[in-house]
């Protein structure tokens, strides 16, 4: 059985190959110097989608980037996924009261999203990321989720805060793709 989760207004499901040109442009918005070209982003959908179909074959969880759609429309807005995510935990408060430089990395499970420019500041990163913390939680058992970004991405940060994360801010400057780590632990656990 595919992953499929509805929320109010919003369908979360596997890509599809007619999804490239609005996902190319969507992630080429949310992460200005990727520079990927439309054939490495094609590369990367096809990877997305037997990601998908084979972890589905192995019963495992739905791991890798799934499409965010308009229920009303049909209309893919973005992406959201739960992702393999490794961080320097002991530089963490949280995870550390006396943060350490160069820790070892530990493996988490993290939560992705990025939402079409046009269809940002509408809540629809919210109520995608709250979809899947519910899967992940109700129906996969997850015992955390963390989503990592950089110190100036405020507005990531603040859904971060909607949805109940704690913050944890980094106060070394490596590894520099885990400045600010959002962190949310299951209340069934």
């Amino acid at each position: 059985m595919t992953t499929r989760i509805e929320t109010e207004r919003l369908i979360i499901r596997g890509f599809v190959s007619y999804d490239l040109d609005d996902i190319h442009r969507i992630l080429d918005a949310a992460f200005p110097g990727s520079d990927l070209t439309l054939e490495q982003r094609r590369d990367w959908l096809r990877w997305a989608m037997m990601n998908n179909d084979q972890l589905e074959h192995l019963q495992q969880p739905p791991y890798g980037d799934r499409a965010v759609v308009l229920k009303s429309s049909k209309q893919l807005i973005g992406s959201v996924g739960l992702v393999p995510a490794v961080i320097p935990a002991a530089q963490l408060t949280y995870f550390n009261p006396s943060p350490t430089p160069n820790a070892c990395l530990r493996p988490e499970v993290g939560l992705f999203w990025a939402v079409d420019p046009a269809y940002q500041r509408q809540g629809y990163a919210m109520e995608a990321a709250q979809g899947l913390i519910d899967f992940a939680f109700t129906q996969l058992r997850f015992e955390r989720l963390i989503a990592t970004t950089d110190y100036a991405n405020e507005r990531s940060q603040a859904v971060m805060g909607r949805l109940g994360m704690t913050i944890a801010r980094n106060p070394f400057p490596e590894p520099f793709w885990c400045q600010v780590v959002g962190i949310l632990e299951n209340p069934d656990k």
